[in-house]
């Protein structure tokens, strides 16, 4: 059996090529992408800079800790602050009587409010004294931290990991799509791969071959091809490991301290991963293959039937309708899930896989709808539907690369413009100052200005949770209520003040006039506020709204002013901040187009789709035109032109191109159409984004290989 697998692999090695290739590339990428996530699992052990000096630090709680129910008991949750609470003042006299406290210099990245008192107590205090000592004498009053617990108290101490967060989302976005393509791919070579050696099988057949031979040969030969891509992958991603470092680094998306280490699981995990892709690629069309007998095997050698497996049809048809039942099931619970990510970028998968598993029933109708002009157009729409198995299988790579190039590049889009068209909205400012840290400033007369900064609020979701959400502080209520335009449900934002709240319709209590149990940004409370206002969920940012009275150590980072001339700009510029136009603000702080980063990481994305269709697209048209020289010698035999042959050929590509492109917009326009919705159901700004620069590029290049790879052997077999 060995023998006749290698001598197959030998023989027949330009039909294994693009299997071969797809799946180093795969089994390279994932090996490339499992160095990168494992680099990004723990960040860079820094030794503490703000009390470097101090062998103890003394600093204030920094979680807020209550208790909630789990099961028929309790259980204790704990939330990171904002910042850390004050030392308590009491406890900074009794360790100033006894040892030397130094009160530790903050890094300039730790924004302190602007008009904070220089007499308030501090976070966080270095003390030089036996840890053990200061443990008994703090109690449980605040933290003693020693050793390498002491970055705690750096203000930035969390952004090294914070900066891996990105990296790591990209990361496992690029390497889940890899696995998805790659399957996808490989799959698809093997069954037209097999379909095209039927005659092959026939006559193995009828030399007595038996199904579990004809099955066992395929496997082998899957196992065989497996295991030498698997390890030239191995290879190839340890040589891109750096280099996708450097990109990453280079377009801003990691931090310039980022490297990728030398664990060996991402090596194992490839490999074995390549190897089962392989088998689970060739294990369906081993089972075709086997059930088949010599004589109908021959009969049907040239001829495509039973194109669509009652297996494959009902597995095509349950992602299909489960892919659909999960996009009504999330706009009906959760629309807000509609503008995540993860949503946007797993789901339609889903419908990719089932679309393309129905081709083979879904290219003959659509192909013989396109109405193509002359003779030859004729003869390439007709030609395109009676070879389904050929059509199916060049434009299914094509609805995976658009569909994947419509739905993520669309979602994300869309998703930005409502939040920069939906912060727009929100406030009826002439123009707005921005920056991490603003001074407070006097509107001059005429003006109204509205200073407003981050904070968060705490609270009980039922007695099961505890939620923490980002929440705004509002410096004047009256001017707030006068320049913002909020999305308001119920109730009147004008009463806002000290003892209420302005909640979201996330929240359990959301009823105008109920009060809500909160917990300040500091740990601090519980407060009973009133809630004054419901607004709409809108695209996430949408409240909650409170004071400057409970909203502790909240920075100014945004000043709108309406009002006032050229003298409230000036007063604008005295905070320090930015200052424009509303709608420059809001096109600064939501781009149109995304973030740099962010777009650098969808192109990632999908490069690699786009290189596994073109391997795909360029194996399977080498493979199925090369074996047409009986059919090409008998179009010029009929008097076709070697010129109106090569037309032929290069227009069924390109047909089946535009029918893959065709399917891939009908998943786009069905994934955009309920992100569309759901911003509806939002109450947020619907901004319709179809991309279809993205797109028709991405069909172009597919269009060009298909061409370039069914022209190269049809010029060859009618020189």
């Amino acid at each position: 059996m060995l023998t006749v697998v290698l001598s197959g692999l030998r023989a027949r090695w330009a039909s294994f090529l693009g299997g071969f290739l797809a799946l180093a590339l795969g089994v390279g990428l994932l090996v490339t992408m499992g160095l990168g996530l494992s680099a990004t699992f723990h960040a860079p052990e820094r030794p503490p800079q703000r009390f470097a000096s101090s062998p103890v630090v003394v600093q204030g709680q920094d979680r807020l800790t209550l208790d909630v129910r789990r099961g028929p008991g309790t259980a204790s949750v704990a939330h990171r602050l904002d910042r850390p609470q004050p030392v308590d003042r009491e406890l900074l006299r009794e360790l100033r009587a006894r040892w030397t406290v130094t009160p530790g210099d903050r890094s300039p990245s730790d924004t302190a409010p602007a008009n904070a008192s220089a007499s308030a107590a501090p976070d966080a205090v270095g003390v030089d004294a036996p840890a053990a000592e200061v443990r008994a004498l703090v109690g449980h009053r605040a933290q003693v931290l020693t050793g390498d617990e002491r970055r705690r108290a750096d203000p930035d101490r969390d952004r090294d990991a914070d900066a891996l967060v990105g990296v790591n989302a990209l990361l496992g976005t690029a390497g889940g799509v890899t696995a998805f393509v790659s399957v996808f791919v490989v799959a698809s070579t093997f069954a037209f791969a097999v379909a095209l050696r039927r005659r092959e099988f026939g006559l193995l057949r009828t030399a007595g071959a038996t199904p579990g031979q004809i099955r066992r040969l395929l496997l082998a030969e899957a196992a065989a091809l497996g295991v030498l891509a698997s390890a030239a992958g191995c290879a190839l991603g340890a040589a891109g490991a750096p280099l996708l470092t450097r990109l990453l680094v280079d377009g801003g998306l990691a931090p310039a301290w980022f490297t990728v280490g030398g664990p060996v699981w991402p090596f194992h995990a490839a490999f074995w991963t390549g190897v089962t892709v392989a088998l689970a690629g060739a294990l369906a069309a081993s089972r075709r293959a086997g059930k088949v007998g010599p004589t109908a095997a021959l009969r049907s050698a040239d001829v495509d039937t039973d194109t669509l497996p009652a297996g494959r049809a009902l597995l095509g048809t349950g992602l299909l309708l489960a892919g659909l039942g999960l996009l009504v099931w999330t706009y009906a619970t959760d629309p807000s899930a509609l503008l995540k990510r993860k949503t946007y970028t797993t789901l339609p998968m889903l419908l990719i896989t089932g679309i393309a598993l129905l081709s083979p029933v879904l290219v003959r109708p659509v192909a013989r709808l396109l109405r193509l002009p002359g003779a030859v157009g004729t003869l390439v729409r007709e030609s395109s539907a009676a070879s389904v198995r050929r059509t199916a299988a060049v434009a299914a790579p094509v609805l995976v690369t658009v569909a994947l190039a419509g739905t993520l590049f669309g979602s994300a889009t869309g998703v930005t413009r409502a939040k920069g068209a939906e912060a727009r909205e929100q406030t009826t400012a002439a123009y707005v100052a921005a920056a991490p840290s603003l001074r407070p400033v006097t509107a001059p007369a005429g003006a109204v200005l509205s200073p407003t900064g981050p904070t968060s609020v705490f609270v009980r979701d039922g007695d099961a949770a505890v939620v923490k959400y980002g929440a705004r502080a509002v410096g004047d209520p009256a001017a707030f209520a006068e320049l913002a335009r909020l999305p308001v449900v119920d109730g009147d934002p004008r009463d806002l003040d000290d003892r209420s709240i302005i909640v979201n319709e996330e929240f359990e209590r959301r009823r105008v006039g109920e009060t809500v149990e909160v917990w300040r940004a500091d740990g601090t409370g519980p407060v009973r506020l009133r809630i004054a206002a419901v607004l709409a969920v809108g695209t996430g940012d949408n409240g909650p709204y409170v004071t400057r009275a409970n909203a502790p150590g909240s920075v100014t980072d945004r000043i709108d002013a309406r009002g006032g001339g050229t003298a409230a700009v000036r007063a604008l510029e005295a905070s320090g901040g930015t200052v424009g136009t509303a709608d420059a603000w809001a096109a600064a702080a939501r781009p149109s187009g995304g973030s740099p980063q962010a777009r650098l990481g969808m192109v990632l994305v999908l490069g690699i789709a786009l290189v596994y269709t073109v391997i795909g697209l360029a194996n399977t048209l080498l493979m199925a035109t090369s074996v047409r020289g009986g059919e090409l010698a008998s179009l010029r035999l009929a008097g076709a032109t070697r010129t109106q042959v090569l037309r032929v050929v290069t227009g069924e590509a390109a047909l089946a191109v535009a029918i893959g492109t065709l399917l891939g917009l009908a998943v786009t326009a069905l994934v955009l159409g309920a992100l569309g919705a759901g911003l509806a159901a939002l109450a947020a700004p619907v901004v319709a984004v179809f991309p279809w620069g993205t797109v028709g590029a991405t069909a172009g290049v597919c269009a060009a290989v298909a061409v370039a790879a069914s022209a190269l052997p049809a010029w060859r077999l009618t020189r």
